[in-house]
């Protein structure tokens, strides 16, 4: 019989003169700022790696001798006051930055995420989602925006992952204890835990919130594992992206409805609601249940609150969207029909269109609920306007309201400290307030290319000492001999940095295409077969638990990095988190990335390597496709082929060729100095261009400028006077949807079809408005070049315009927009006569086309209604 154990914790004491190490440890500041974590780590080194470099379980395990001498160490208080300096002087400085100052001082920004990446001692992400929402939080805080965020608080959080000796992906959950992590839980002033209820099914389920500070923001974390709560619901909370759609819809139920709920509770009034991806979508319902339940019809609920909500879209694929069967949403949202005062179809017309899949789309809702509407890239919303074309059918895709902010990456977090240390020296400690001036960054070409290679090899030698680590430790639990171990480690040396690495780190999804590299192993063979010039390839990154095709690609990576020919060539290394990554990232001479275009919504690691001085090698993709600019890495351009086979074919092609051709031979063109000259100009090229352009300073405030505040503004406008403005907007809206069936262009003249530059031309319509009045439409003309002629297609019965290029609106000079004036009404026909004169800019064939569109003053888009006739 085995002996039972019985646990005994033995928590260290602070000394006094240490005491701010618990508010360090208790605040996620630390996770972006490097001197706060080294002076964890310089307490003991060994317990800090061991811990997962997680201060608040660093801090309750640390031995007490270690405190005392740390404390009676003026070196180590020396270094302890200047990161508290630094902290206090962050925190006590609260005055907004940049366009947050335009914010009003009742305003306040609700960001709501399924999952949140801020560093790997809090397990709450799975990949670039999260991360992206950690970051945009982290840069809230540092340009002290009126910022809060709700999430989910995942027990079991997302899962780690082993790699075995046959190269199968092994899944693992650890469950922390809430009091090793950096959070508290929400209390009343009596110091009781706050509780919401949300209906979920036949039963009231609570929830509670855990508080996690960010700097100047606050993220709370919604919690059902209450013991008054069914065993079931307990579990809600259990796992992200976990278990069945039953789980996952009461997960979103907790997330978007039990959200507001906690604000409410709160006291914490929003201005502005930002819905990150259709998670947490169900938040719309709970808010207009609350403005219905006062008597409020839900026409004007609807656009009172659509009005201050900003949906942002992070997929490239239609099947990407969550949605669930009907029956499933009676079955746990049936309560919030009744509240709704709706019918069964009125209910699901909020989450469903005509004639489409009968299931409620989380999409769809999140669409309805929201006039702010984007992507992360620009070619994401390329892709996007035609995913979404289906909700503005008469509208031409490119035109649709979906916009794009690229995303960014908080550099504090993942520039290396020697980087800082750098600029520092050359620049002053004033470059952190000139991340988005391009011109300022010009200045690293002031940075003597000896010392800018050196610098690098510095970082990357401490992530060859960090990957040596893991894969050791990997290679003995898989018994691995270490005379093979050494074998496979053989160019991963701390001591010799100067061997050609390049990564490919990331979540792992078939689009992702990890294993391309792989397309012809014999031609990669020859381009490693050069012992003078060793190149080594590190892969990372999980696949999810049901995502067997992903799997299958860390086989094939881990079967070829056995391979005779590749060993020590090919590595693949488990335990992807933001710990790795951010070695990565740094270390890393070339970043990898060859998804199929153009499913990649932005990415992000690709800029973290760039900052860095990483050199991208990429499919022109995502963000990369704006941040190329020729010299600053290189592109696979996007196959014509649309054969899967013949693509990857082609576009491994490419990516031999310009490593064959260009990467290796640059990396080793080492004639005349102890580095490459040609290298280090791209890669100063590479930081130069990316840094001030792809920073999560310039992501915030392209949200500021073109969706917080216009949503904020918009949103009060519309609620002002008990919703005064909602109410006749949603009137009119009423009428123009009764009556936009009759709408009809009945004539286009034109004074003459050929004249000389210079001359005028004068376009006369004639519209049946279907006793609407003349303000209530637009009436425009669209101008082409015959060059760029539009192809015209039918959609939805209707007929509408399709650019081959796709830039509009977002014109090129391509095309131009004329608004016709409305002349007069034309007796007894209930027709208005609208005309146009006007001087063409351009010579040559021309096209134009004309058409009407419903217009208000207080419509937030100018096609939100998705209505247009087309003469």
């Amino acid at each position: 019989m085995p002996a039972q154990r019985f646990d005994l914790e033995v928590i260290p004491t602070i000394p006094k003169t240490l005491s701010y190490l618990k508010e360090l440890a208790n605040n996620l500041w630390y996770s972006w700022d490097a001197p706060t974590r080294a002076l964890f780590e310089r307490l003991d080194s060994e317990l800090w790696l061991r811990v997962g470099h997680n201060p608040k379980l660093f801090l309750r395990s640390i031995e007490q001798q270690r405190l005392h001498k740390a404390a009676a160490d003026p070196l180590f208080l020396e270094t302890y006051q200047q990161v508290l300096a630094a902290y206090n002087q962050y925190h006590q400085d609260r005055e907004r930055r940049d366009l947050g100052k335009q914010l009003e001082s009742d305003d306040l920004i609700a960001y709501f995420c399924a999952e949140y990446g801020f560093h790997e001692g809090l397990s709450m992400y799975s990949g670039g989602l999260g991360v992206l929402a950690g970051d945009l939080c982290k840069t809230a805080s540092d340009l002290r925006l009126p910022f809060v965020a709700i999430g989910l608080y995942y027990h079991q959080g997302y899962f780690h992952q082993l790699i075995d000796a046959q190269g199968n992906q092994v899944v693992t959950y650890r469950i922390p204890d809430p009091r090793h992590l950096p959070i508290k839980p929400v209390v009343d002033d009596k110091g009781v835990e706050i509780h919401v209820t949300v209906p979920i099914a036949d039963r009231n389920v609570l929830i509670k919130a855990w508080r996690v500070q960010i700097g100047h923001i606050t993220l709370f974390l919604l919690d059902t594992r209450i013991a008054q709560n069914h065993r079931d619901d307990i579990r809600i909370t259990y796992q992200l992206y976990g278990g069945d759609e039953h789980v996952r819809i009461k997960q979103e139920i907790v997330l978007g409805i039990g959200g507001v709920r906690m604000l409410r509770k709160l006291r914490l009034s929003p201005t502005v609601w930002h819905i990150n991806e259709g998670h947490p979508a169900f938040s719309v319902l709970e808010r207009l249940r609350e403005q219905v339940t006062t008597g409020q019809p839900l026409t004007e609920a609807l656009e009172t609150i659509a009005a201050s909500t900003l949906f942002t879209t992070h997929t490239s694929v239609p099947a990407g969207h969550d949605h669930f069967p009907r029956n499933l949403i009676m079955h746990y949202l049936g309560n919030s029909l009744n509240e709704l005062k709706l019918s069964t179809e009125a209910f699901f017309a909020l989450g469903c269109l005509p004639n489409d899949n009968p299931d409620f789309n989380m999409t769809t809702l999140a669409i309805t609920g929201s006039r702010h509407i984007n992507g992360v890239s620009r070619i994401h919303r390329r892709v996007s306007v035609d995913i979404y074309a289906k909700y503005w059918p008469q509208i031409t895709p490119v035109e649709n309201p979906v916009r794009y902010v690229t995303n960014g990456v908080h550099v504090p977090t993942f520039l290396a400290r020697e980087w800082a240390d750098l600029f520092d020296k050359f620049f002053g400690a004033e470059w952190r307030n000139h991340l988005c001036d391009a011109k300022f960054w010009q200045r690293i070409d002031r940075i003597p290319e000896q010392l800018f290679w050196n610098v690098k090899q510095i970082i990357k030698s401490q992530m060859l000492a960090a990957i040596r680590h893991l894969l050791i430790s990997q290679h003995i639990r898989n018994q691995i001999s270490e005379a093979h171990s050494e074998r496979m480690l053989r160019f991963i040396d701390p001591k010799n940095p100067n061997i050609l690495t390049i990564g490919f780190a990331r979540r792992f999804a078939t689009y992702k295409r990890a294993t391309l590299l792989f397309n012809d192993l014999k031609w990669l063979r020859e381009i490693l077969s050069d012992a003078e010039r060793p190149v080594v390839f590190i892969f990372a990154g999980k696949a999810h638990p049901a995502d067997n095709p992903a799997q299958n690609l860390l086989r094939t990576i881990h079967q070829v990095s056995n391979d005779s020919e590749f060993v020590g060539k090919v590595l693949l290394i488990q335990g992807y988190d933001l710990g790795l990554a951010r070695h990565l990232v740094a270390g890393i001479d070339v970043w990898l990335n060859t998804p199929v275009y153009p499913l990649e919504a932005s990415g992000t690691s690709g800029m973290k390597a760039a900052i860095n001085a990483g050199i991208n090698l990429s499919v022109l993709d995502g963000w990369w496709a704006e941040g190329y600019d020729g010299q600053n890495g290189w592109a696979i351009k996007p196959s014509p082929h649309t054969d899967d086979i013949f693509r990857d074919l082609e576009d491994a092609r490419v990516l031999y060729e310009i490593l064959q051709d260009d990467v290796v031979p640059l990396y080793y063109d080492r004639s005349k100095y102890s580095y490459s000259p040609g290298w280090v100009t791209k890669a100063k090229r590479s930081m130069a261009t990316v840094l001030p352009h792809f920073n999560s300073v310039r992501m915030i405030n392209d949200y500021l400028e073109k969706f917080y505040l216009p949503a904020s503004r918009h949103g009060k406008h519309l609620s002002a006077n008990q919703c005064t403005k909602a109410r006749i907007l949603a009137n009119w809206k009423a009428k123009i949807r009764e009556l936009w069936s009759g709408i009809k262009i009945r004539q286009v003249v034109t004074s003459m079809q050929q004249l000389a530059y210079g001359e005028s031309v004068t376009i006369q319509v004639t519209v049946f408005l279907n006793s609407l009045n003349p303000t209530d439409v637009t009436v425009d003309l669209i101008l082409s070049r015959k060059l760029y002629e539009p192809e015209i297609a039918a959609r939805s019965d209707a007929t509408v315009l399709q650019f081959r290029d796709n830039t509009y609106p977002e014109q090129d000079g391509s095309v131009i927009n004329y608004k016709l004036v409305a002349e007069r009404p034309l007796p007894d026909l209930g027709e208005y006569l609208y005309s146009l004169t006007f001087q063409p800019e351009w010579c040559g064939g021309l096209s134009y086309y004309v058409r009407v569109f419903p217009f208000h003053e207080l419509l937030t888009e100018p096609h939100e209604m998705g209505m247009m006739v087309w003469a």
